[in-house]
């Protein structure tokens, strides 16, 4: 039967010591993140309020944009083949 080496077997110790630092990074870089997006959101609260009317004539291009793409997008999988003509009864 092989000899275990403690050298080469990791511990509980380390493991967790891995985990913690790990968890630390995430931490760090979740705050960063945060941080970002809440500075993003001052920048465009601030340009909205300096400028009313180009902030309204851009949302509204961005709606006819994402509009446009919609409709055509509905045409592209639109069936191209007409509906069976419905049979009409003869008279008697």
């Amino acid at each position: 039967m092989a000899e275990i080496n403690s050298a080469e077997t990791p511990t509980l110790d380390t493991e967790t010591s891995t985990l913690d630092s790990a968890l630390e990074a995430g931490k760090s870089f979740l705050g960063k993140a945060q941080e970002a997006v809440s500075d993003a959101f001052d920048s465009t609260v601030a340009a909205v309020k300096e400028n009313p009317l180009t902030a309204v004539g851009i949302a509204a291009g961005a709606a006819a944009a994402v509009a446009g793409a919609a409709f055509g997008v509905s045409k592209l999988f639109e069936d191209d083949t007409p509906a069976p003509k419905a049979k009409v009864a003869a008279k008697k």
